[in-house]
């Protein structure tokens, strides 16, 4: 298995509990973390997939992977709609 840096688990524990901050959300990960969040969007992207933090959140991870998945298929529906979907209409 794969071991989770100490940035990688700090990641994760922004955003299991990033409702108990006072500021916003992007703020917290600005001042608590250091990255923008389009940094840490993608790099929290990537860390779901790692078995190891499956392993650490399994509960945290299955969501943002469900979450990302139904986000792929809206972009994939929408996609569809504007070329005519399968059909061609």
């Amino acid at each position: 298995m794969v071991d989770l840096s100490p940035r990688d688990r700090e990641l994760l524990t922004v955003e299991r509990e990033w409702w108990k901050y006072a500021d916003a959300k992007d703020a917290a990960i600005r001042e608590r973390l250091g990255l923008t969040p389009e940094t840490y969007y993608r790099a929290l992207s990537e860390i779901i997939d790692l078995p190891g933090a499956l392993a650490h959140d399994p509960l945290l991870v299955k969501r943002l992977r469900r979450q990302r998945q139904a986000r792929q298929r809206q972009r994939q529906e929408g996609r569809l709609g504007r070329f005519g979907g399968p059909t061609g209409h």
